[in-house]
């Protein structure tokens, strides 16, 4: 789909990769302001060339569906579950299901959370809603410390749905505002105040996530490590090294797990059982490779306590961009590296390579990035002295894309192939950032003589200047310079 043959205005740059793709949709709930809302959203997506199918089918791209506010939905009537087995589907649609609630339930539950959060401990019976399971509240109140309150009205309306990606409709009669919520915990708002824009902004975000596509097909290559030779490595030590020094400033939060929140089979073609928050990685000259975290989906991972056995081997990209290439290790757990395990292989591929004393005998080629850090975390301010921001290209900051997925890693790689201070290996600057709206952050850090890894960036989070923040912007916003020196976020 490209926005210049479009027969409605584009209110913001969209991406050049969006496709033309097959929706359809299956209503969920009786609703006079969703029937009217679904009426304008389809138009658009029509307007806009998009085909819509009467009944899903074999090419069904987006399953659209509809849910009541508040109530808890049986799993087995919920199409994320259930989709593919009721209409003999092929392969899963991605299933965006509509809520509507009006003004006043939208802000008493937001204003209900926020009361509930600022309660040490918490009580569980502030966090008792329908369909939820006995230990939610330890979920909830989680989201809501690390993103507010609307962060617990999101793993909420998730949880009672049934489905990962919700787009809330806040109506009286007609629409307000909607929220796009997703798995990582975004909320970007679209305004309904010109409806033409409301819609189409609404239409583009599902295009956006439908037009992408995960990149988790990771391959095992070569022949494995000998365990002899892995022992001898440093670096998962400082791996497990920086794991605990970036959980001693509470950099990583705590793994949403589903059977916390609700009771509903994991069924591994739908959602999987847990996800984690965030991964980190650094370069091993012995084996020309990067040490990364494994995934959380495969298994619970305390990022803060790591174990050889979640660490992964990163040798390299599949010629076909869909996973990574992974070598063994002999005599420990291999599970896949985590589901960034290809943008922070990819984010090299332009930079230069620079040679490192290992000894007084050995001399190794590596990349200019030495560990990388992605997080779901928000940056509020920086030194500019000592760190650089790397803008993403300008539709990201509007129409952001999911975790995994073969957009956000392209996007992480412009963006750090344009920082000068990586394409300079003598830039004294030694930490690179970046920040993905409604997502999180990445950080790359430069081989500074006499640290370990990560160790710069933990220091440079001390000394203030690399602020870490709760909040994640959902849109565009800029650094401004403030009068301590550092850049602060502007939003």
């Amino acid at each position: 789909m490209n926005q210049n043959s479009s027969p409605l205005p584009t209110f913001h740059p969209t991406h050049q990769w969006l496709r033309t793709l097959h929706l359809a949709y299956v209503p969920g709930t009786e609703d006079a302001v969703l029937d009217h809302f679904m009426e304008g959203l389809l138009n658009s997506f029509q307007l806009h060339g998009h085909q819509i199918d009467e009944t899903p089918n074999a090419e069904t791209d987006v399953l659209l569906t509809t849910a009541k506010f508040g109530e808890a939905l049986n799993w087995r009537k919920a199409l994320l579950f259930t989709a593919r087995s009721k209409y003999h589907l092929p392969r899963s649609p991605i299933i965006f299901t509509i809520l509507h609630s009006t003004p006043d339930q939208f802000h008493s539950l937001l204003d209900h959370f926020q009361k509930a959060l600022e309660k040490d401990p918490p009580n569980p019976e502030d966090f008792n809603f329908p369909g939820l399971a006995e230990s939610a509240y330890l979920t909830l109140y989680e989201q809501g410390k690390r993103g507010g309150p609307i962060l617990s009205l999101l793993r909420l309306l998730q949880s009672q749905a049934k489905c990962i990606r919700l787009i809330l409709v806040i109506a009286d009669e007609q629409p307000i505002e909607a929220y796009t919520f997703d798995l990582v915990g975004a909320y970007p708002r679209s305004d309904a105040q010109n409806p033409t824009a409301f819609y189409e902004d609404l239409m583009l975000r599902i295009v956006t996530a439908a037009s992408t596509h995960e990149i988790t097909a990771h391959q095992v290559v070569g022949e494995e490590i000998p365990y002899e030779v892995w022992k001898t490595l440093s670096t998962p030590a400082a791996m497990r090294q920086a794991g605990f020094e970036l959980g001693k400033r509470r950099f990583f939060t705590d793994m949403v797990r589903i059977a916390n929140l609700v009771s509903v089979p994991a069924v591994a073609d739908s959602v999987a059982s847990q996800y984690s928050e965030g991964c980190f990685a650094t370069w091993e000259p012995q084996l020309n490779a990067l040490i990364a975290t494994i995934t959380g989906s495969a298994r619970p991972v305390d990022k803060d306590n790591l174990t050889e056995d979640e660490l992964a081997v990163i040798v390299g990209v599949r010629s076909d961009g869909q996973g990574a290439l992974v070598r063994h290790v002999h005599g420990k757990r291999n599970d896949p590296p985590s589901s960034e395990a290809v943008e922070m292989l990819l984010m090299d591929q332009d930079l230069p390579k620079i040679d490192i004393r290992w000894d007084d005998h050995t001399t190794f080629k590596v990349p200019v990035a030495r560990s990388k850090l992605h997080g779901h975390r928000g940056l509020r301010a920086y030194d500019p002295n000592h760190v650089e921001f790397v803008p993403l290209d300008e539709p990201f900051y509007y129409y952001p894309v999911s975790c995994s997925t073969e957009a956000q890693a392209k996007a992480i790689y412009r963006a750090f192939s344009r920082s000068q201070a990586l394409r300079d290996p003598e830039d004294p600057r030694s930490v690179v950032f970046t920040v993905i709206s409604g997502h999180g952050i990445v950080i790359a850090e430069k081989w500074v003589e006499g640290k370990a890894p990560f160790q710069v960036m933990w220091e440079l989070m001390d000394q203030g200047a690399l602020q870490i923040d709760n909040h994640v912007p959902q849109g565009p916003f800029h650094y401004i310079p403030a009068q301590n020196g550092l850049m602060m976020i502007n939003l």
